[in-house]
C-alpha cells in the first residue's frame, strides 16, 4: 500500500555522490528533504544492502546534485544496479573533501554528514551543507508513478 501511495507523490531527482577508498560511487535518491536552515541540514534515506550503502556508511562528506529535466538518462544510469555510473559518459570531477561532483546540474552541494538514524532496512542520513552552487540552468527533473518526468506547464 504505502509504494502504491506514493507513486502518486511527484518528487524531486537528486544524484548523492561520495567515494569508496578512492573510487566514485552514486546512486539516484528522490527522497532528499531540507531539515533546517539553521544549521543548513538535509536528509535522504539509502538501503543498507545497496552497492553504495559501504562507502555511505564510512564517509565524511557526499555530494548531492539536483537534476535538469535534460538529466533523465543521468537519473537512469545511477538508478541502475551494476551500472559503470563514472564512465566516459559521466561528467564530473573531484570537488571539495574529494567529493565527486556531476557536471551540468542544477545545483550541488557538498555536505558533512552528521547522522545515520535506523529506519528498517534503511538509513536515513542527516547531513550539513558546507559549500555548494545554485547556478545551473534549466528545469527540474521530478519522480512520478515509476518514471523520470519533465516538470508541465
Amino acid at each position: 500500500m504505502l509504494r502504491s501511495v506514493f507513486r502518486q507523490h511527484a518528487a524531486g531527482v537528486a544524484v548523492i555522490t561520495s567515494v569508496d577508498g578512492d573510487r566514485p560511487v552514486g546512486f539516484t535518491a528522490t527522497s532528499l528533504n531540507s531539515v533546517s536552515a539553521d544549521p543548513p541540514l538535509l536528509s535522504f534515506t539509502t538501503g543498507t544492502g545497496s552497492s553504495t550503502w559501504p562507502a555511505l556508511r564510512d564517509c565524511d562528506h557526499l555530494g548531492v546534485h539536483i537534476l535538469g529535466e535534460h538529466q533523465r538518462e543521468l537519473a537512469g544510469l545511477f538508478a541502475r544496479s551494476g551500472a559503470d555510473r563514472f564512465g566516459p559518459g559521466t561528467g564530473w570531477s573531484r570537488g571539495p573533501h574529494g567529493v565527486p561532483l556531476l557536471d551540468g546540474v542544477l545545483a550541488w552541494l557538498v555536505c558533512r554528514v552528521v547522522a545515520r538514524v535506523p529506519a528498517g532496512e534503511h538509513r536515513v542520513i542527516i547531513a550539513e551543507a558546507v559549500v555548494g552552487d545554485p547556478a545551473g540552468e534549466g528545469r527540474p527533473l521530478l519522480y512520478h508513478q515509476g518514471r523520470f518526468n519533465a516538470l508541465r506547464d
